[in-house]
């Protein structure tokens, strides 16, 4: 049996048999990624929607800024990140460098800019078409803007499964503020990282199954959303309601 064959079954091993180090990396992983995007979703869903609706002096540099920050490398992320956290640092109090936390503000700070610019986007076209008819209906700016946020739910939905696929398959970031350390802060990505430079290539290429089956998973279900938005007729149904409420009104 080759090498890659030998491999690829003893990492189908691991899989199967739910190996503890294995899967405590990968518990580790999911966990860092999804918080790093609810908070990326808090900041980053808000200041879209404000570069949607707002207009004000500077936005139009404030938007080549963020869709600079869209191709920003994560080891830049890393770095800023390693900085404002390191001992010398103005947050070096509070102690997060190598530790979950300082990964999940990395993450944060890397995924942001990709949430918040497609927020915008999508806002910017719901907004133009609709928000008129929402104004005139009596409705606020910040109520319609929550109402054209709820009608894009399925769209902001795909934002943050794109979002946490981001996050999820990074690594320079979380390594350089995380410091790669076994049972505390080595994530999928830097794990497979070092167990192929250490020559263990069965766990590296379990990791690497598994990341893959995420990422997998996250775009059919990107999928799912975009082919239910596009044929399920949910997203028709709430400008159908605040059509019909326009009538009777």
């Amino acid at each position: 049996m080759n090498p890659f064959a030998e491999s690829l079954q003893t990492a189908l091993t691991l899989i199967l048999q739910a190996d503890a180090a294995l899967f405590q990396v990968v518990g580790l992983s999911l966990g860092v990624s999804s918080t790093a995007c609810l908070l990326a979703a808090a900041f980053g869903v808000a200041a879209g929607c404000a570069l949607a609706i707002l207009r004000f002096p500077g936005r139009r540099a404030v938007l080549v800024v963020l869709n600079t920050l869209l191709a920003l490398p994560s080891v830049v992320v890393g770095l800023v990140v390693y900085l404002l956290l390191s001992r010398s640092g103005p947050l070096g109090s509070w102690g997060l460098l190598f530790t979950p936390a300082a990964m999940v503000v990395a993450q944060t700070v890397l995924v942001v800019p990709v949430v918040a610019a497609l927020t915008r986007e999508a806002m910017a076209a719901s907004w133009k078409a609709n928000s008129e008819q929402l104004r005139s209906l009596g409705a606020s700016r910040g109520a319609t803007a929550l109402l054209l946020l709820w009608d894009e739910r399925l769209t902001m939905l795909t934002v943050l499964l794109a979002a946490f696929g981001r996050a999820v398959s990074e690594v320079g970031a979380v390594m350089i503020v995380g410091g790669n350390i076994a049972g505390h802060t080595r994530v999928m990505t830097t794990a497979i990282a070092l167990e192929t430079s250490k020559g263990d290539l069965p766990q590296a290429l379990a990791l690497g199954l598994v990341l893959l089956g995420v990422v997998l998973v996250l775009n059919a279900l990107i999928a799912a959303v975009r082919w239910h938005s596009t044929h399920g007729g949910d997203s028709a149904a709430p400008k159908t309601a605040i059509a019909s409420g326009g009538a009777h009104g």
